[in-house]
């Protein structure tokens, strides 16, 4: 009777029993060392129990105490932060579409509050951190840039934070303007490229440009004012500034 052997049978030679020992003993070994580690951490976490769990106390207790200060503190200072807000706003309002001798008085209520109403000072003193006090800033910088106390406009303006594309380039180029008006036009025309980058648009950009353009110009850098000159003629050829940009931009190019 013939004989065979099994298909894929094949007997183990001793190399390969000694290896497979070999892997069941370090086998043996990693499980034996995970179970230590393990001991060990059990042993770490039981001895320092109350640390860890005091450790959490105090995360927990400051995340609800931020929140309950968000709900119970923030928030109610931050409505009637606003609210106050309405009086001197008012005011800033009217004076923007006043006459000369009205206007340095209707920004004076407006900075310094009347009848018991805070003004845009009080604001930002009495409510420090809120939003109404970081607006109240621009309006106090821009009322003093309108009446011509430019120092103390670059101070609020310069405290005033925004990501508004409108709000944010005009509060940099208010800065620019106050420090033209201080005869400082290396500080004005940084100003006025930090409004240009602030937030690209359609209504400020052109503004700065042909401001910073300008400056450029006064400042003998004719190359730098020709880029801001053609730019306005390139990306808004619709816009006020664009109207006699041709004019500027020959003045560039024949100073060169």
């Amino acid at each position: 009777m013939a004989t065979y052997k099994k298909r894929g049978y094949k007997p183990k030679n001793k190399a390969e029993e000694l290896s497979a020992d070999e892997q069941n003993s370090t086998t043996a070994e990693v499980f034996s060392t995970l179970d230590q580690s393990a001991s060990k951490t059990e042993e770490w976490v039981s001895k320092n129990q109350n640390y860890i769990l005091g450790i959490i106390g105090v995360i927990a207790v400051g995340v609800l105490g931020y929140l309950a200060y968000n709900q119970f503190v923030q928030a109610p200072k931050e409505a009637s932060a606003a609210n106050e807000m309405y009086y001197p706003q008012q005011y800033f309002d009217q004076a923007l579409s006043s006459r000369d001798a009205e206007r340095d008085s209707l920004y004076n209520l407006a900075l310094n509050g009347g009848e018991g109403k805070y003004g845009f000072l009080d604001i930002i003193d009495e409510y420090s951190g809120t939003k109404a006090a970081n607006l109240a800033n621009y309006s106090a910088g821009m009322a003093y840039l309108n009446m011509q106390q430019y120092q103390e406009a670059i101070s609020y303006l310069e405290d005033f934070s925004s990501d508004d594309a409108i709000l944010g380039a005009l509060a940099k180029g208010g800065i620019g303007d106050a420090f033209m008006q201080l005869n400082q036009p290396n500080d004005a025309l940084g100003y006025y490229e930090s409004a240009i980058s602030h937030d690209p648009n359609a209504y400020t950009t052109p503004k700065f440009l042909y401001k910073a353009g300008t400056t450029a110009l006064e400042l003998g850098q004719k190359d730098k004012a020709l880029q801001y000159f053609q730019r306005i003629k390139d990306e808004f050829s619709s816009s006020q500034e664009a109207t006699t940009i041709d004019a500027f931009i020959g003045m560039a190019k024949s100073a060169n």
